[in-house]
Formats: structure tokens, sequence, C-alpha cells
């Protein structure tokens, strides 16, 4: 268990201290909060690579989903979503992003990966759905990579 929670503890440093303050990003709706962040596969450190089974690379990007449901206590809890979209260029290409749920105590999110190219703007298109009786919420951002 407790190695566990440093897995977890290791992935999500690894995500936050290698990015820019403004890499992990947040949408509002209602009670959710949809965080989302892309970041290069070769910030991670060997041993969250591994435990999540993500090669590093210099040309692929891991794209991290989750949402957190605020309670009349004050407190969050995880919320399964289903997350489907897309990531491409400018100039129109595009491909389907094909996410995988991870699960470990109470942290669920989602990951995908894809392919970067250097210093290219890249648009990503989501529909994270986390509530049966409503429709998906649409999240549209951009991001450029650099490749060191």
């Amino acid at each position: 268990m407790r190695r566990v929670l440093q897995t977890i503890a290791l992935f999500w440093l690894a995500l936050l201290s290698s990015l820019p303050a403004s890499a992990e990003q947040l949408e509002r709706i209602g009670d959710y909060r949809i965080h989302y962040s892309a970041v290069n596969t070769s910030f991670l450190t060997p041993e969250v690579a591994a435990a999540y089974d993500i090669q590093r690379s210099k040309v692929m990007a891991l794209l991290s989903v989750s949402v957190l449901e605020d309670q009349p206590d004050g407190s969050v809890r995880q919320v399964q979503a289903n997350v489907e979209g897309k990531v491409g260029n400018l100039a129109g290409q595009s491909q389907p992003l094909a996410f995988r749920t991870v699960r470990e105590d109470e942290a669920i999110y989602q990951l995908a990966l894809f392919r970067i190219q250097e210093d290219e703007p890249m648009r990503f298109n989501l529909e994270v759905g986390f509530d049966r009786n409503e429709e998906p919420a649409e999240i549209a951002f951009m991001q450029r990579f650099f490749i060191e």
C-alpha cells in the first residue's frame, strides 16, 4: 500500500515539477473539477514510467485527465470518467487518443500517449463524461511541445 501511494506521489510530482506553472489546467463545471495536463514522457522518472508501463521518449507525450467532485461537507471525491478525444496539428491532421483508466486506492485518472512534433502547437479536443444524466463536457486546448 505504501509503495502504491509513493508511486502516485512520484507520478504527479514528476508531472507537476517538470512543467511550467500553467501546465496543469482545470475546467469547473458545477460541482465537478476536470484536471488535465500533458507532458513529454522524457520528463517522467524511470521509476514512474515503469510503474505505469509508459515508454520514455523525446517524441512521445502523456495526457492525464482526472475528475473531482466537491462534496457538500467540503471534501472532494474522485469520479470515474469516460474520456474520448483527438489530438492534432493546426493543419487539421488529427489522431484519436486511446485512454486507459488507472485506479490506485481512491485515485482515478485517464492516461493517453501521443506522438509530438518539435515546436508544433497541438490542438486537443476532449469529451469528458462524468455524469450519466448529463452530456459530456467538451474541453479544447492547445499546447506546444519541445523535444530536448
